[in-house]
């Protein structure tokens, strides 16, 4: 998960962890793929407002590279109304503030499928 909030990372990361899911979270996206690379998740969740690129031009980055384009991307936002986080190609979409229901619902609902 990439989020410039910290609290943000630890509560999902709490959650994921309970469900056993294992997690990697990171707040800077400079080096995100870098990230990538070197732990090829089974899927991203990306905050949509970044110190940096937002996280719907890191889902295209995502989605146009033969490595990565076929991990599902959830980007969470309070800002859904706007069109280019649905034009980034991502798999699914969590408005902020979230419930953890709905988070792992869409989580395992990419995962599991």
């Amino acid at each position: 998960m990439l989020d410039d909030n910290q609290d943000i990372l630890d509560i999902v990361k709490e959650i994921l962890l309970y469900e056993q899911f294992e997690v990697k979270i990171i707040s800077d996206s400079k080096n995100f793929i870098a990230t990538l690379i070197n732990y090829r998740p089974d899927l991203i969740i990306l905050d949509y407002k970044l110190n940096g690129p937002n996280g719907d031009d890191i889902c295209r980055q995502i989605k146009t590279d033969s490595r990565f384009c076929d991990i599902p991307v959830i980007i969470c936002s309070a800002y859904l109304n706007n069109d280019d986080i649905l034009a980034c190609g991502c798999d699914a979409t969590i408005a902020k503030p979230f419930g953890l229901e709905e988070l792992l619902d869409k989580v395992n609902g990419l995962v599991c499928s």
